[in-house]
């Protein structure tokens, strides 16, 4: 089962509405997905140099106000950052893989779910409703975002197990379907380098997108190469810094509708997930074509 819903907003001037307008999509999908929800959202984007983390805690009451003045004398570099309901995001001006290194050492209880200049990413289980109020989606600003609602079937409801997946610097994946081949996948990205943290089939796609764009890949190469290379059953929708994008298997026997306007382009599992959009009554509205890529970047 499971929900997949993406909104890519074109003009500058609307992304005060992001939130707003993507929260009644992501609790549109509640019925396809109600253990567990979470979304991507790209914006407040840090400068070159710096490096924004997602963490979060399976600890409502997680103490982030000592963790980040512990980092900060550890790393002894500029650091901002701010709590949302059971997470953090942490801008930090240094590279990646020593703040990454310094909070294993501080606090291996944490997980980090995203790195990358614009990308933040939250989650968890519960409804879709309640993931929404949680991290006040309603009232976050971006250029662009995908969710996911969740009904379990490759591994436990657990917040690590809820998508989206991100395992490389401003990427990002949602998945309806299964895999077929991701334990073997798996073991041979874990040769090439590529690290998981969950038994997911999702996060064994997301690594292999990640393994490919570091091989040299364009983002379509390597969704190109994705169809050749993973099997079983998948819509797919990928964030990336500048954009997203959209991808169903060469059969797409799972669902998706994308609908475009001058101001948005807006993908669903279903339409409903589409129709508080405003304008929806007058966008192009189509059925993604199997083996086909779809994207939308930033110049």
């Amino acid at each position: 089962m499971c929900g997949i819903v993406g909104l890519y907003l074109k003009k500058p001037e609307l992304e005060g509405q992001l939130g707003k307008l993507f929260e009644p999509m992501l609790e549109a999908m509640t019925d396809r997905g109600p253990d567990s929800a979470g979304f991507a959202i790209y914006g407040d984007e840090v400068a070159d140099g710096w490096v924004k983390l997602t963490l979060q805690s399976t600890e409502a009451d997680y103490g982030w106000k000592h963790l980040m003045g512990s980092l900060e004398g550890r790393l002894g570099c500029s650091l901002d950052w701010f709590q949302n309901a059971s997470a953090a995001v942490l801008k930090v001006n240094c590279e990646e893989d020593r703040a990454r290194a310094a909070l294993a050492d501080l606090a291996p209880d944490v997980r980090i779910m995203s790195a990358g200049q614009s990308i933040e990413i939250l989650k968890g289980m519960g409804l879709p409703k309640e993931i929404s109020e949680r991290f006040g989606l309603a009232n976050m600003k971006g250029s662009h975002i995908i969710g996911h609602t969740r009904m379990a079937t490759e591994s436990a409801v657990t917040m690590e197990g809820s998508h989206p997946f991100s395992t490389g610097a401003d990427l990002c994946l949602v998945h309806n379907g299964s895999l077929s081949n991701h334990s073997r996948l798996r073991q041979e990205l874990k040769r090439q380098g590529i690290t998981f943290e969950t038994e997911n089939d999702t996060e064994v796609a997301a690594g292999y997108l990640t393994w490919r764009l570091q091989q040299g890949d364009s983002l379509k190469e390597a969704l190109d190469h994705s169809l050749e290379d993973l099997d079983g059953f998948f819509t797919f929708a990928i964030g990336t810094r500048n954009g997203f994008a959209v991808i169903r298997d060469p059969i797409a026997c799972k669902p998706a509708i994308l609908a475009e306007t001058d101001d948005y382009v807006a993908m669903a599992s279903e339409y409903q997930a589409l129709a508080s959009l405003p304008g929806i009554d007058k966008a192009k509205v189509w059925e993604p074509e199997p083996a086909t890529l779809y994207i939308w970047e930033r110049a």
